[in-house]
């Protein structure tokens, strides 16, 4: 019986020794690595979850856009075709997007062929909001597929009767983006927003910034020489003294063309011969088309300071008037033109480069030197 029970406690002994090691195996012991957590496993195998997926985000077919003069505007969020209201907003927009545009509002001048793609040069003309040569065509606007239609320059005093009146009546909206020599960055700005154009409107505006600031720089250093800008027919219409139109002119010039009644239009006050020799410029500028070609031999003309001295020039042309005829963005190229043409010893750069990075820039064309001259061959001085 000793033996039995004495056998029977080592087998005990020996059962439990293997319990206590079974045991020790399960144990988890501490380490210097952090544990893997349970949130992390998880990613590593698929989900189940009885949750359905979230869809994924469509794109909205419209979006509101808030347009200069306050007027929300209900437009396509992605917008990809569309026509301009006059002539200020087909050059400014001409240079952010032409391949959205489905028509013009005038037709190009002939000059502009050497500078405009032909794809661009024949679009259909879809007539002009305000005034022009003619009057807005909704029935070939409506034919035209525009998504859009944008308004560019000064606002008009009507301008929210008139967009909305033109909006409700042909269902396409109408915006307006107000651009002046002063704003045409931020109107670059607001037009990358458009048309979804953003970057390329940021180096326009840039741009736009750059030169403006330099050629206020080269306005407030010297001592600015007495100018008359004339254009018409004759010769004796001026664009006077703190007219919209004579914005560079006065910025860069002593503007001696000082007159009671100060006309907004493009062609300027009348005046008599009598009046300009009262003025008796040292320079005078020549509007293209005008009596530019007969002044210097005509003897009247000659009895002028300008013309005995050969200080007079012809603005350059093309593709429009490059001090602001209609007065869009390339009164920039008008700046880059007096400011060397009246101040070279202070305005030191190549004007036929920045001609032709204006160019590139806004018309999307590259210009030989031979191009640039022709453009300027009678604005740079008599030889």
């Amino acid at each position: 019986m000793q033996k039995i029970i004495t056998l029977a406690l080592a087998l005990l002994l020996t059962f439990g020794a293997i319990l206590g090691c079974a045991s020790t195996k399960n144990v988890v012991t501490q380490t210097d690595e952090p544990a893997v957590s349970s949130a992390t496993q998880a990613t590593d195998a698929p989900q189940i979850t009885d949750e359905p997926t979230a869809a994924p985000t469509e794109t909205p077919a419209t979006r509101i856009f808030t347009d200069s003069v306050g007027r929300q505007v209900e437009i396509p969020y992605t917008v990809e075709s569309i026509a301009v209201s006059g002539p200020l907003a087909q050059i400014a927009v001409f240079a952010l997007a032409p391949d959205m545009l489905v028509g013009v509002s005038s037709e190009w001048d002939a000059a502009a062929q050497a500078f405009i793609p032909e794809e661009y040069y024949n679009l259909p003309n879809l007539g002009q909001l305000y005034g022009g040569k003619g009057e807005l065509n909704l029935e070939a606007l409506l034919a035209s597929g525009a998504q859009v239609i944008i308004d560019v320059g000064e606002p008009k005093s009507t301008i929210v009767e008139d967009l909305d009146a033109l909006q409700a009546q042909t269902g396409i909206p109408f915006v307006h983006i107000t651009m002046t020599t002063e704003t045409a960055a931020d109107a670059y700005i607001q037009l990358g927003e458009l048309l979804g154009r953003e970057e390329y409107a940021q180096t326009l505006a840039t741009y736009c910034d750059e030169v403006l600031t330099r050629t206020k720089e080269i306005a407030s250093t010297v001592e600015k020489t007495r100018v008359v800008y004339c254009l018409g027919e004759s010769g004796l219409n001026v664009i006077a003294k703190g007219s919209f139109h004579g914005e560079i002119i006065d910025l860069l010039c002593d503007n001696v063309a000082v007159v009671d009644d100060v006309s907004s239009k493009g062609t300027g006050n009348e005046i008599t011969m009598e009046q300009l020799m009262l003025w008796d410029p040292e320079v005078i500028l020549f509007a293209p088309d005008s009596v530019y070609g007969m002044v210097g031999s005509d003897p009247t003309w000659q009895s002028l300071t300008a013309i005995s001295s050969n200080n007079f020039y012809e603005v350059p042309f093309g593709p429009y008037n490059w001090m602001g005829f209609p007065p869009s963005v390339q009164r920039y190229l008008g700046m880059i033109w007096l400011s060397q043409l009246l101040y070279p010893e202070t305005a030191q750069y190549n004007a036929f480069a920045e001609v032709a990075n204006y160019f590139a820039l806004f018309y999307h064309v590259e210009l030989s030197e031979q191009q640039i001259g022709d453009l300027m061959l009678n604005s740079l001085g008599r030889k």
